[in-house]
């Protein structure tokens, strides 16, 4: 008897799921359908595309013109150099994620006030549809479109593993984190369009909220970092001098002397967590790039991987940067020790996880308080 009712309970409990689940999928379905109906989400996929493919052939065209001048001078072309796929890799990576950036608020915030506005809400809300069904179907909804872009750009990256100097991981790790972020970006502004009185504040909004992890964390880092004083036991360094001709790898940069005294350092791992909040930090670092921490002389970086680097430095702070710090040599490169990108993801996950949460209370009828002239049907 007993097992009989444990059985119910789990067929119930499973059937349960399933009807929510099912909800979710019809909130789904009917925005997929009426963005299938617009022809101006076709132009924008068309645009995007070709705004793709316009950047990949000026990076191929630069790197060429590039590699062309060096062989002219007699410069020293460095191995991972040897063919233009890193280049475009990293060029069209940070394009896409810039945006990318800028699409999927455009797609998210106004998916709730959008139907508040046009009076179409109170319709779903007075279905058997939960809160949580209509708000989890606009975010996956908002997703799926924004991942659409990314998809249509996909093919440029795959460039990168053809024309040499990347591998099919690089490609993929990218593409999966690229999708993260944007799901991330979709969740922020569903939350903020299911709290938002006006579709034109949520998008605003929505904007000023990428814009705080782009650029505000850059600032809230610098800022943090000149509040951040310390000091460094260090030595003094002595400068290698080269000839103005000189080709082929480079040795140590300097060597390091004299007695350790303590130097005035900005201790930068204090407030390196800031950084890792920032979209293009997170994309940068999980990529698995190759370890050149054995490389003595300059570093030749592209522009993602010297995000990641940045990243690092200010992980490592004045004791694995400094020159002669603690009466080392530091290598130019520096290797992943300490990943950021698991805490700055993670911060991102509570921010946005939180709006959602948000958005959800402010969706549950019935409503027992209203903003000023925000109308119910």
């Amino acid at each position: 008897m007993s097992q009989a009712t444990d059985n119910r309970q789990d067929t119930s409990g499973s059937g349960a799921s399933a009807a929510y689940l099912a909800g979710i999928r019809n909130v789904v379905v009917l925005e997929l359908k009426q963005r299938q109906r617009s022809r101006g989400w076709y132009i924008m996929l068309a645009i995007w595309f070709v705004l793709t493919g316009v950047v990949t052939l000026l990076t191929w065209a630069s790197w060429n013109a590039s590699q062309a001048a060096q062989r002219a001078y007699g410069g020293y072309v460095p191995p991972e150099q040897a063919g233009p796929g890193s280049m475009i890799f990293e060029v069209v990576l940070a394009f896409v994620l810039l945006f990318a950036l800028l699409v999927a608020p455009a797609l998210s915030a106004n998916a709730i006030t959008g139907d508040r506005a046009g009076g179409t809400l109170a319709i779903l809300q007075v279905t058997l549809l939960e809160p949580g069904q209509i708000l989890w179907g606009k975010f996956f909804a908002a997703w799926l479109a924004a991942l659409a872009f990314l998809v249509a750009s996909a093919p440029f990256l795959v460039i990168g593993v053809a024309l040499g100097g990347m591998t099919p991981g690089h490609v993929l790790v990218a593409l999966l984190m690229l999708a993260v972020e944007v799901g991330i970006v979709c969740a922020l502004g569903v939350g903020i369009s299911a709290l938002a009185g006006r579709p034109l504040f949520s998008i605003v909004v929505t904007y000023l909220a990428v814009a705080g992890l782009v650029f505000g964390t850059l600032i809230s880092f610098g800022l943090g970092t000149g509040l951040a004083q310390g000091t460094v036991m260090a030595n003094n360094p002595q400068y290698r001098q080269y000839a103005p001709l000189e080709s082929g790898p480079f040795g140590p940069e300097y060597t390091c002397s004299g007695p350790l005294r303590e130097q005035p350092a900005l201790r930068t791992e204090r407030v390196a967590w800031l950084l890792g909040m920032n979209p293009f930090v997170v994309v940068a670092d999980a990529i698995p790039y190759r370890d050149r921490t054995a490389q003595t002389g300059f570093a030749s970086v592209g522009t993602i991987e010297g995000i990641s680097q940045g990243a690092r430095q200010a992980m490592a702070g004045p004791d694995g940067t400094v020159p002669c710090a603690n009466g080392l040599v530091q290598p130019p490169y520096l290797g992943q020790k300490t990943p950021l990108w698991p805490l700055g993801l993670g911060l991102q996950l509570v921010l946005s996880t939180l709006l959602m949460w948000l958005g959800w209370r402010a969706l549950r009828t019935p409503a027992h308080k209203l903003a000023r002239g925000v109308r119910i049907a």
